[in-house]
């Protein structure tokens, strides 16, 4: 029979013992390894792993390390603890160094030493020391031991040696449904899923976690078949399985099974409207976000967490929902989510697209904490708000700060550049990219050079530009030097770049009208009719406009001759009695210019139905979101309007 502890170590060392046990305070535990120094307990084989395991739990690695090194001959229960501790703290480096330390004393490991060690040779990676490693667990008689066994196959899947990993497995006395799955997630690292399906069906008793781990990889092969197959297989699913197979619907590209499958789902928690809602925010069903957003939140209990915010907020910033957004907004400051980055960052760009810059502006400035999200969304949105002045000294404040710059900060930095029109500062915050910062310029940063170039009328500086790129270049690059060949009315180069558009984009409509526009501009008539020509002979039409309105917290999309709205009907006759009692005034030729009604057929209905949306936005105190900031609505006398049709509806005066 075993001693107790007051027999071993007396009624002072059982208190100290049982006080380690319990503590959870810094403070408190220096007062503990005063007492133990000062009665001269610090070398107790018992005590000083207890300490050790303490510091840990509360953080304080420093202290922990301190105490070790104090230990004149620490036993293997204490390396251990350290060894547990080093690599839990992920500090993988500082466990290889402490086991090199603990083979130079000759301290003998055990079975439980190598599994943190092995770990932390697959976490760097490490891996000719791991071979070392195992060559000593070898040695030691402990390869055969089921935990020094799986953690070595679990290394040597992150080395992608399926085969080096089997052999271990059969060389295993015993093997446990742990180690089954080691061998598995093995074979599935390596994209080998026959053996690893094989090896799943000769195992006898499967656990959820095993099953779930084949289905997801199933699912992250693509065959949502297999995966499904499998899931019917399950003789038991818990909420965790069922939210796998619903991501795999939520990233495919079937939206419609995705919502099929949630809807017979026994149970939901927060990560199953994660799916659905990723689900649809990934296949650009704004609208719909936010419908399921508002479902959960009238009809369960259920509180979102931070990604499903951060999901939210960026699906306002699409649909231009600002109300949604400022709602979003209060709710994330009285309930929990005060404070965090990645709320905070999405309250940025959500505030910065839905036109509101001062209020992206006061929550970058009380954020406490920012990561380089948090600049990159405050530089873009001034950029996008043509605040290039404002840009480029927060950029100079962040080269200030403790962040460093990526490839997106730059894509605002020289979108400022852009709009203020400096060539030579954005020239050298180009060259800096790669000579100062190591980054590699993307397409979109030689598209903002184009730009920047195009706008100051170096039109052949802008096509060598192009002509220079290290990569092939893009439509998005072409169209942005015709812009600037009509900006300048230049045809002889908006031909060479419609030749390039013609081989990229043949059906993208807007480019024909750039063109079409320098050839009237220029007097080309002949030319004018040829596209003309060319365009009906391809049967090409413009987009149908669209309009978004926010109206009492939901998101209505108006369209060129829509008829999908429940009072379409209404619509179109409110908006017949509109166009005849208001006072509508439009510059025609910019009516021309931005709907081409000459040409092309996208019919002033379409421009008619915008200028709805638009009133309805003003009746209602609301946002009305379209796909351009300079909309042409700024010409319409929408007071007129409004006054107009209040006396037409209720034979009252306008208040």
């Amino acid at each position: 029979m075993l001693p107790s502890l007051k027999q071993q170590y007396g009624v002072v060392e059982e208190r100290l013992f049982c006080l380690l046990h319990k503590c959870r305070l810094i403070d408190h535990l220096f007062q503990i390894q005063c007492q133990v120094i000062i009665r001269g307990l610090l070398q107790n084989r018992q005590l000083a792993p207890k300490a050790a395991i303490a510091y840990f739990e509360t953080g304080n690695l420093a202290s922990a390390r301190q105490l070790f090194d104090q230990i004149l001959q620490p036993g293997t229960v204490l390396w251990n603890v350290m060894l547990k501790g080093y690599t839990e703290a992920g500090l993988h480096k500082d466990t290889l160094l402490l086991f090199s330390q603990m083979k130079r004393r000759d301290v003998r490991p055990n079975l439980f030493t190598f599994p943190f060690v092995i770990k932390s040779c697959s976490m760097i990676p490490a891996l000719m020391v791991g071979d070392q490693v195992h060559s000593f667990a070898l040695k030691t008689g402990l390869r055969s031991n089921l935990f020094v066994g799986t953690a070595l196959i679990d290394m040597y899947a992150s080395k992608l040696d399926a085969g080096l990993a089997y052999k271990i497995f059969e060389d295993l006395p015993e093997r446990n449904v742990v180690v089954w799955t080691a061998i598995i997630k093995a074979y599935i690292a390596n994209g080998d899923m026959r053996n690893a399906f094989h090896l799943f069906n000769q195992l006898e008793e499967h656990d959820v976690i095993l099953w779930d781990i084949m289905i997801s990889a199933y699912i992250e092969l693509g065959d949502m078949t297999a995966a499904k197959e499998l899931f019917s297989r399950m003789p038991v699913r818990d909420v965790k399985s069922w939210n796998t197979v619903l991501l795999g619907y939520a990233n495919g590209a079937d939206i419609g099974a995705c919502e099929r499958f949630f809807a017979i789902m026994p149970n939901r928690n927060v990560f199953s409207w994660n799916g659905l809602i990723g689900g649809y925010a990934r296949h650009g069903k704004f609208s719909d976000v936010l419908n399921v957003f508002h479902r959960m939140l009238i009809s369960t209990n259920i509180k979102p967490n931070d990604a499903m915010l951060m999901v939210v907020l960026s699906s306002c910033s699409k649909l231009g929902a600002l109300n949604w957004g400022r709602w979003i907004h209060l709710y994330s400051e009285n309930n929990g989510f005060r404070g965090n980055v990645y709320i905070g960052n999405g309250l940025i760009d959500m505030y910065a697209k839905c036109g509101c810059i001062h209020s992206a502006i006061n929550v970058f400035t009380t954020m406490e904490k920012r990561d380089v999200i948090t600049w990159n969304s405050m530089i873009n949105g001034l950029a996008m708000h043509g605040m290039g002045l404002e840009a480029l000294e927060l950029f100079d404040h962040m080269l200030d700060s403790t962040e460093e710059p990526d490839g997106i900060t730059f894509v605002g930095v020289l979108s400022a550049c852009v709009h203020m029109g400096l060539v030579e500062r954005g020239f050298a915050c180009f060259k800096s990219m790669k000579q100062i910062y190591s980054i590699d310029p993307w397409i979109e940063h030689y598209g903002c050079m184009v730009d920047l170039l195009g706008r100051a009328g170096l039109l052949y500086e802008a096509i060598g530009f192009v002509m220079e790129m290290p990569m092939e270049p893009d439509d998005v690059i072409w169209s942005a030097f015709l812009g600037a060949c009509r900006a300048w009315n230049h045809v002889y180069l908006a031909e060479i770049a419609m030749s390039r558009l013609v081989r990229l984009v043949p059906e993208d409509v807007a480019n024909y009208v750039v063109l079409s526009n320098i050839y009237g501009n220029a007097g080309r008539w002949k030319d004018f009719g040829r596209l003309h020509k060319v365009l009906r002979t391809m049967g090409v039409g413009k987009l149908p406009g669209c309009s978004l309105v926010e109206v009492n917290m939901e998101v209505v999309e108006f369209c060129s001759s829509d008829a999908k709205h429940a009072r379409s009907k209404d619509i179109y006759e409110i908006l017949e009695s509109l166009m005849d009692i208001s006072k509508v005034v439009i510059v025609e030729s910019e009516l021309d210019e931005l709907c081409e009604v000459n040409f092309v057929n996208s019919g002033r209905e379409g421009h008619q139905l915008h200028c709805f949306a638009l009133k309805i936005g003003l009746r209602s105190n609301i946002f009305v979101g379209t796909a351009i900031f300079d909309v042409h609505a700024s010409k319409i006398d929408a007071e007129g309007v409004e006054k107009n049709v209040y006396r037409k509806v209720t034979g009252l005066q306008p208040y």
